[in-house]
Formats: structure tokens, sequence, C-alpha cells
């Protein structure tokens, strides 16, 4: 049985009009045959060609006849399931159902100085705990909680990380291609009996290069649902408009769904809107903005009437600490995206952009996301819910409904009860040592951390992971992207009886 995740009781908000809807679309389909995109492999040329596309192949520029675009759209499941190492993890994914992801971050940081710092193997295995610990956790996303850990060649970071999740942890797994490791994550997703959601990340404005495309292919081959990624900056990749980008946005997304849908028809694909504003006094992304949301309601829109299940994928601050801005950039967007229909979003654990992780702000995010889920239950109305009886009941004062058996029934699932929130009066504040947030916080990671304990992989299941880890290793090292002394370091660690730390 898949997990529930949250669902929407209520229509999505929608801030588009008809009309603009269909303008958007109208304009998407222009800049897909006018425009066209820019993709360097040239099986995925050919391929297009074969369908009808128009094809440049030495500007490597493919154009996507308006007949082909919608019924590659129809091709594509509007809802489908995404298979987990343990069966009652697996996701049912489209329609109203929404699952929660962390967000990455390339470095940990210290709560003390706020400063980043290159995560160990053991910070990376911690924060995979934590992560699957959260109820409200549904998956884990590709490069999280970190994109690399201390000690392992950059060739196989990715494939490091990989085997960290799997070890730490049954949820759903997506994660990164570097130099064609997406062919052993295949292969280590399948020894578990998992699915690994494939990425082809788009380089914007409307271009993918070969190692985009070929994951995508590998992924469609081995059986994979494949999430295509968009991350362009309004103002710098994208227009600045936010219906240009928007535009620009469909266009850069539906080139490689037809492609997946002439090469395997059927192919199971989720969208992944990640796109900022550009800071103009900055040239930096502008994480935060709640230009990102608009951008984001309506691209969901967009893609209901597609039939495409989406992901939003930027509730995370500008902020550098887990202070007053990032809880109100991060619950604002969080609660539009959820409210205008996201399938997904990412949010658990990313402190400052794509910068930093902790656990501390994935266990803060975990009440984020239950009182998100708790709105989007909506309210109940009913002969027992309307109470009218017990209203008459208890009558006007002194009457009260505290020791009703109504109220001992209901008030729990009425309400939502946060886990790391001060909720205490200003007297037993004050008596029971004044804590904050961040200190509940903080005593249910320390809890985790020594209680916890993730569905175990089997002997074989572990013999297997690190067979194709070897493999790995040795392919990279012919290849000369592991040098002698990072190998020479790598097994040294390997060999210590640290590795993998658990």
């Amino acid at each position: 049985m898949a997990l529930a995740g949250y669902v929407r009781r209520f229509p999505s908000l929608k801030i588009l009009t008809d009309e603009q809807l269909e303008r958007i679309h109208q304009g998407t389909l222009r800049v897909l045959w006018n425009t066209g995109v820019h993709m360097e492999h040239r099986g995925a040329l050919e391929t297009l060609e074969r369908a009808g596309c128009r094809v440049d192949y030495d500007d490597w520029r493919v154009r996507f006849p308006t007949a082909l675009v919608e019924d590659a759209l129809r091709r594509c499941p509007s809802t489908f399931t995404i298979q987990t190492r343990d069966p009652s993890k697996s996701l049912q994914v489209g329609g109203n159902s929404l699952y929660m992801l962390p967000f990455p971050g390339h470095h940990t940081v210290d709560l003390d100085t706020w400063e980043p710092r290159h995560p160990t193997r053991k910070d990376f295995y911690d924060g995979v705990k934590v992560l699957d610990a959260l109820p409200s956790v549904h998956g884990l996303w590709s490069y999280t909680p970190y994109f690399a850990f201390e000690g392992v060649p950059p060739s196989m970071a990715l494939l490091e990380s990989l085997a960290g999740k799997i070890r730490n942890s049954s949820k759903m797994l997506t994660e990164g291609y570097s130099k064609g490791s997406e062919e052993f994550a295949i292969r280590m997703a399948q020894a578990v009996g998992a699915e690994l959601c494939v990425p082809c990340l788009l380089s914007p404005p409307l271009t993918y290069y070969e190692d985009a495309i070929g994951a995508a292919l590998h992924g469609a081959d081995a059986g994979f649902p494949i999430r295509i990624s968009e991350g362009a900056v309004y103002g710098g990749t994208a227009p600045a408009s936010i219906a240009g980008a928007l535009v620009s946005a469909c266009a850069n997304l539906i080139a490689p769904i037809v492609l997946l849908q002439v090469y395997r028809p059927g192919t199971r694909v989720f969208l992944n809107d990640f796109t900022f504003p550009q800071n103009m006094t900055t040239g930096a992304p502008g994480f935060g903005n709640i230009a990102i949301s608009l951008h984001a309601a309506a691209f969901n829109q967009i893609w209901h009437r597609y039939g495409v299940p989406v992901c939003n994928g930027a509730a995370v601050p500008g902020s550098k600490r887990i202070d007053f801005q990032s809880g109100y950039e991060r619950a604002t967007n969080t609660a539009l995206f959820a409210l205008s229909g996201a399938n997904f979003i990412l949010l658990h654990g990313g402190v400052a952009a794509e910068l930093t992780h902790h656990p501390l702000q994935a266990i803060l995010d975990d009440d984020i996301s239950g009182m998100v889920g708790r709105f989007l239950e909506g309210i109940a109305v009913n002969d027992e819910m309307l109470a009218l009886d017990l209203i008459e009941e208890v009558g006007p004062v002194p009457g009260h409904f505290l020791g009703k058996q109504h109220t001992r029934k209901w008030w729990k699932s009425e309400q939502y009860i946060p886990k790391s929130a001060d909720t205490l009066t200003y007297p037993e504040w004050l008596n029971s040592g004044k804590k904050s947030c961040l200190d509940y916080a903080r005593e249910r990671m320390d809890a985790i951390l020594a209680d916890y304990k993730p569905l175990a992989l089997s002997p074989s299941q572990e013999q297997e992971i690190e067979r194709i880890l070897e493999e790995a290793r040795a392919h990279y090292e012919a290849e000369g992207l592991i040098t002698a002394d990072e190998m020479k370091t790598y097994r040294r660690d390997i060999a210590s009886g640290r590795y993998p730390y658990a």
C-alpha cells in the first residue's frame, strides 16, 4: 500500500484566467516551433526527426510541431506509483496528493557561527537518518542532504551519496548524474527493489546537454520515472516578466517530454519548477522572493491542465540563519505551493539557498509541513462536527465544552500539535528554562540520532551495493577521473573500519 502523504480536499488556488492560460499555452507552442530547443544528443535528434520534428544537426536545434507536442502531453501518465524498498513508503503521485521532500545544501552549517563547512560522512549519514525518521518527509531528493562529503573523489560523490541514502532510508530515491553515474545508480536502486527517479536537468535557456538527455534515456530504458527540472532565473536565463518566464519554462520542459514519449510511450514523468527571480543588486537568485510563489502557482495551474505531476522546488530562504526571515520566507512559499496544487514541495533542511542544509532545520520544517498538511485537509461538515445537539445541551454561560466527550474525541485531530514549537504559557516558559523552538528541535534531533533505527539492508543487499560501488570506483579510476593519490586515500578510509559510517 502506498504512503498517503497529504491530500487537498478542496479545489486548488487558480491565479490565471482561462484566457491567460490559453495565451501561455499558445506562446509555448510558438516557441517550440519557431525557436526550438538545443539538444546535444545525436540519437535524440534522430528519434525526434523520425517523429516529425524539424532538426538542424549543425546547430543541434529541434523544432516541435504542435500536434506532436499535444500528443506527447496526452501520453504522460497523470497519476502513477513510485516504488520504494519498503513497499509501505511507495508514493502514489499526481491528482490531489502532496508529498514533502528535503532541500539540499552544498555544505552543513555551524549553528554557533552560521559559517558553512564541508560535511563528513557522519554528517551525511546522520542527516539521512533524521530525514528518514521525520513523518512529513516522504522521499529523498537529489544531492540531499549534502552534495557530497569528505574523503570521496568527485567522480564517486553522487554514488557514495546514493549508497548513504539507501543504507539509512527506505523512502523514495532520486539522485543526480555525472560522467554516466546514473547507470551505476540505476543498478543500485534495482539491487534493493526500489525505483530511482532519474533527473533530466535543463541548462537554461532552451538547452539540454548530452549528459542530461543520456540520463533521461537510461532511466526510461530501466522503466523508471523521470524528473525533468527547470532551473531558470527570471531576468537572467529567462524573461524578467513572470508570464514570459512561464512560457520559457513550459517550452524548456516539454522538449524532453516529447522525446521520452516518442522513445518510450507512457514513460512516467514529473516536473520540477526550480526557478527564481534574479536579485538585480547582487546577480544571485532571489531565494525567498514572493515572485517564486506567483510563478509556481501559475505553473501548477498550467500543468494541471496538461495532466503532468509537478514539484515546486524553491521553498527555501535567502536568510543565512534559522531566524524570523527564514521562517516567513519558507512558510509563505510552502503554503502557496501547496494551495496551488503542487504534488511535491522541496523544503526540509535547506538553511540558506542551496548553500547549506542542517537536520535541525529539517525538524523545524516538519512542523511547517504538518501545519500546511492540516490546512489542506479542510473542514469536515456533518452532523457530528456541527455539534448542534451539544451546543443546545451546553447552552449559555456557565456552560462549557471542556469536559465533553466530543471535545476529548476531536480536539487533537481538529488542531495541529507542533513538535518543536514553544506553546507554553508565559509563566510556564519562565519557569522551565525559557526554551525556544531551536532548543526543542535540538532535543528531538538528539533523540532521533540516539534511538531511531532505519530499515536495514539485508546482508546480500549490502554486499551488492558495495560490489556496484567497487565496480564504479574501478571504472572511474580507469577513465583517469580518480588519481592514484585520491584512490590511495579513498581505499585507506574504506579499510579503516569507519566505512560505511552507521
